[in-house]
């Protein structure tokens, strides 16, 4: 499993997330202080009903606790949206999609 992969299971399995959308834009930061220790730079739409009632600020800790043994190591920067289930179905046709690169849509659930 590539890291991508172990991040992206590691948010649906403590955050019960669906869906987690997560880019790896690690090659954007080729250089950078960062990127030469191997650890990668990420873009996350994270959705869960664990995010009810929350600030943004409390979503990003729970995000952030969730990933505590990848952060450093395997995870340099973290550029994150955190949704409710509601806000996520909301947004309709119009929601926020990480794509990679080559503009795909990556860990749609």
């Amino acid at each position: 499993m590539d890291r991508r992969a172990r991040i992206e299971a590691t948010l649906r399995r403590e955050l019960a997330a669906d869906p987690v959308l997560l880019v790896d834009e690690s090659h954007l930061h080729a250089g950078h202080a960062g990127a030469r220790g191997g650890a990668g730079h990420f873009r996350a739409v994270i959705v869960s009903a664990r995010f009810e009632g929350r600030s943004a600020v409390e979503r990003q800790r729970l995000v952030y606790a969730a990933l505590a043994d990848e952060m450093g190591p395997e995870i340099h920067a973290l550029s994150m949206q955190t949704l409710t289930p509601a806000q996520w179905r909301s947004q309709g046709p119009e929601r926020p999609a990480a794509r990679s690169p080559g503009g795909e849509e990556r860990g749609r659930g």
